[in-house]
């Protein structure tokens, strides 16, 4: 006889039971990154070399780059163009519409925690044949009408964790792909502050070939006066020309490289080329100091590597996944409705239906198709740990690159400034002796050459130093840091109607 209390003492607890059920699968703990811990600094940082002339890092070296980080350059222009690229590039808006389709697959795998209700009305009128000879349907040859309105419900509870692991899969891919909005929006970020500088950096170098076509100018006005006066031989004169054409053609050829730049960035800012200029602009300064932190951060700075923990969080919830394959599946149905033959009586009380039933399945047997795949997911798991910690030592090897990069370009542009100096007087003297007679006119194209391409040094090394900076910030992982990263709850936050319009 059954007990009324225990009854309904046990209802409760088995509703629990199926509403929450257990969580099979490995929990997921972040692996170590590196071997060792990170060092205190970076070995590259110009303070750990004594008495480095140039670019020095920001004080306190702890400090690090937030928000718009392209602002440190004090560049107006920098700074409207960047602000264009983050509205209007259509790299970052197509992995925001990523995302926003991660975003979605939560909301599916979140809809199978629920009962499935189907209904399914129907009308079905039919005449059997009359010549059936001895067939058992029964009034041959009449009509009938059958109108049916079922309902059924379906619910498989999530025992075992299938669903709950599936949910949170989906979330951490939606992290990685949030991850890879930043990662993608930092690049293109850092490609139009590189192709700015580059633009300013041939502008400096028009700048200087236009100084040098003017001099050359001169230079040919004056051994042509000599030639005139008798003084001076038709040797010079050609060979001042012949300067002056180098020079020119070379002036010429940069108008290339500039249009191309200028492209790049119409490009990055969603702009059509066509209609898209930049005013021209040498570049004239250093690189601002930089707040480097400290390495221990650089795991939290970089949105790649958050990218690649997350793609570790998701291989992990896989295995989860595979793992309920083990166990048996409930499945709770039950169906129910209206069925007449008549309309007028489709919903009297004696014309209902209904059933109701749960059905357990479990596979006995499948070749070791379920180890397998549990064995394949643990395999993803362990691909994903190593690709994670490959991107942490890429990271730190950028940042030490970049380091090293703007260190030894700085040092290298003052050395390039004193040769630039050096050969300002080789010019002045060497013209000095042409004029004289004591040299031959040679030797002063030799003088102006090596300004020439002195000069040109220093511009080129000056844009290095600037791109090298960018990819110093870019290598730190920007105005990012992993605080930025929505967590779980956000992302499984349902979509407003602007996130999920149609664009035209």
């Amino acid at each position: 006889m059954n007990n009324p209390r225990f009854t309904f003492a046990i209802c409760p607890t088995l509703a629990t039971l199926l509403l929450s059920g257990c969580m099979v699968g490995p929990k997921y703990h972040t692996p170590p990154a590196v071997a060792q811990a990170p060092p205190a600094t970076y070995k590259e940082s110009p303070t750990q070399f004594q008495d480095t002339d140039g670019w020095k890092v920001a004080q306190p070296q702890d400090a690090m780059l937030h928000g718009k980080w392209w602002e440190i350059y004090n560049d107006s222009e920098l700074n409207a163009l960047e602000e264009r690229l983050n509205i209007d590039n259509q790299n970052i808006k197509q992995f925001f519409a990523n995302f926003m389709e991660a975003r979605t697959l939560i909301a599916q795998a979140r809809a199978q925690l629920y009962p499935t209700v189907t209904v399914g009305p129907s009308y079905q009128r039919a005449k059997t044949s009359a010549n059936l000879g001895t067939s058992s349907v029964a009034n041959p040859g009449r009509q009938s009408s059958v109108g049916s309105l079922p309902a059924t419900v379906s619910w498989e509870p999530d025992l075992w964790g299938r669903v709950r692991n599936t949910i949170r899969e989906e979330q951490y891919n939606a992290q990685l792909s949030a991850a890879d909005l930043e990662n993608e929006r930092l690049t293109e970020q850092a490609s139009l502050a590189t192709f700015f500088f580059e633009i300013r950096g041939q502008d400096a170098l028009q700048a200087i070939l236009n100084d040098t076509v003017e001099a050359d100018k001169k230079a040919l006005e004056l051994t042509q006066a000599q030639y005139d006066t008798g003084v001076g031989d038709r040797i010079s004169v050609v060979e001042a020309q012949n300067t002056l054409q180098n020079v020119q053609a070379q002036a010429t050829n940069l108008g290339v490289a500039r249009a191309q730049y200028e492209h790049a960035i119409a490009m990055l800012v969603g702009a059509n080329a066509s209609d898209f200029s930049i005013p021209v602009k040498p570049v004239s300064v250093s690189p601002p100091p930089i707040p480097i932190g400290l390495p221990s951060a650089l795991l939290e700075r970089r949105p790649d590597i958050a990218a690649s923990e997350r793609n570790m969080a998701a291989a992990n919830a896989e295995i989860g996944i595979a793992t309920a394959a083990y166990y048996p599946d409930l499945t709770l149905s039950a169906s129910g409705g209206f069925e007449s033959s008549t309309f007028k009586h489709l919903f009297d009380w004696p014309s209902r239906f209904w059933s109701i039933g749960p059905t357990v399945s479990e596979t006995v047997f499948d070749a070791g198709l379920r180890r397998a795949t549990v064995r394949q997911f643990v395999e993803v798991y362990n691909a994903d740990v190593a690709s994670y910690r490959q991107t942490v030592l890429t990271g730190f090897q950028q940042v030490e690159d970049a380091l090293s990069s703007v260190r030894i370009l700085s040092q290298q542009l003052i050395q390039q400034q004193q040769a630039v100096t050096s050969a300002e007087e080789f010019v002045t003297l060497e013209t000095a002796r042409y004029q004289t007679g004591i040299d031959p006119y040679v030797d002063v194209v030799t003088a102006q050459t090596t300004l020439l391409t002195d000069r040109q040094a220093v511009a080129t090394l000056r844009v290095q130093e600037m791109t090298s900076s960018v990819q110093l910030i870019e290598a730190l992982g920007g105005g990012w840091d992993r605080s930025q990263l929505p967590t779980p709850a956000q992302v499984s936050e349902k979509l407003t109607k602007a996130e999920t319009t149609v664009q035209r």
